[in-house]
């Protein structure tokens, strides 16, 4: 960081590793308290944030919910709920969620959180309570710099078009819509689709599809920076091993498939082209341990997180800030 945003008292940059991310943040000394320390330098934690895009506080002794419960009352003025959910979570206090409970053996590929909604966080907040006895981490990449990887021909086909999300909700597979949606009222979910212009469809057998059309690439407000935000690579059916993948074509045609994704129009994406955006992500990944109490702070859009398989018990806590739209920003898609 420039020297002009060295910390105020009470915290010390750990010297960084080449290539470090995010931005290590120890106590300045004994005792300093993280909650009391941010409510005094909010300022300066939002600039660090714009600079380094991660921050990680380590050493601090933030290790229960309830400690972060009142750290993140602290740091936000407002904590988001998690709606129009695409992975499984649980909550554990007001607007604070465990991290997807995926299966351990599970890799959970870079992204940017709810980067498949015109919607989504503009920060990120996480508290390792239990780190996992191995594996486990959180690889952080910059969106900038995978932006910059990806082939400019296959950025402009997306900047042109789009993504257009679809989803069907079976009470069997994937997640039931209820769950989705925070709601077992109908007339309550689809006053929230129609609000986040996510359209609607009843099918003869009584089961729900839904499609959003939403951005490919989006400005951040204060950087400016045009990044790439959206989770096409993780929606479409070529995310899926090749295993799953056959499966779930023996069992559905492809509109009734829980989840993929397509060009804003309705074209079909190149596998080709998803397949060079994994590759962007994966090779900007760069991972850390977690250790018990660890807090880390990161901007949204700035910087896409994953998680690698892990083996014993993990318990990483999030919440998230600063609701933003895509009706905002300069450039919207055009609807079909």
């Amino acid at each position: 960081m420039s020297d002009q945003h060295t910390p105020p008292p009470g915290v010390e940059i750990v010297p960084p590793a080449p290539d470090q991310l995010p931005l290590f943040l120890s106590p300045g000394y004994s005792g300093s308290d993280l909650t009391t320390w941010v409510a005094r330098h909010r300022d300066w934690l939002d600039v660090a944030l714009s600079e380094s895009g991660a921050i990680l506080f380590r050493g601090f002794g933030i290790d229960s919910a309830q400690r972060f419960d009142e750290l993140t009352a602290t740091l936000f003025d407002e904590r988001l709920s998690y709606t129009y959910r695409s992975t499984p979570r649980t909550a554990v206090g007001r607007n604070i969620y465990t991290t997807t409970e995926y299966p351990p053996p599970a890799t959970i590929p870079q992204h940017n959180e709810n980067a498949y909604q015109r919607d989504w966080p503009m920060k990120l907040v996480f508290c390792c309570i239990r780190p996992a006895t191995s594996g486990g981490q959180t690889p952080l990449a910059l969106t900038r710099k995978v932006t910059g990887r990806i082939p400019q021909d296959v950025a402009e086909r997306f900047r042109t078009r789009g993504v257009l999300y679809v989803r069907n909700y079976y009470d069997y597979l994937d997640l039931a819509w209820p769950t989705v949606f925070q709601t077992d009222d109908r007339e309550e979910m689809e006053a929230y689709c129609a609000a986040h212009n996510i359209e609607v469809e009843w099918k003869a057998d009584g089961n729900l599809r839904t499609r959003q059309r939403a951005q490919a690439l989006a400005q951040h407000p204060l950087t400016g920076d045009e990044l790439w935000f959206n989770q096409a690579h993780l929606f479409h059916v070529s995310s899926l091993d090749a295993a799953t993948r056959a499966a779930m074509s023996s069992l559905f045609a492809e509109e009734d498939l829980p989840r993929t994704a397509h060009f804003g129009d309705g074209g079909n994406i190149d596998t080709e082209d998803l397949a060079r955006i994994r590759a962007a992500y994966e090779s900007e990944a760069l991972a850390f341990d977690w250790q018990a109490g660890d807090v880390l702070l990161f901007d949204n859009m700035l910087v896409s997180h994953g998680r690698t398989p892990f083996e014993g018990e993990r318990e990483v806590l999030a919440a998230m800030s600063e609701p933003y739209s895509s009706h905002e920003m300069t450039r919207v898609i055009p609807a079909s």
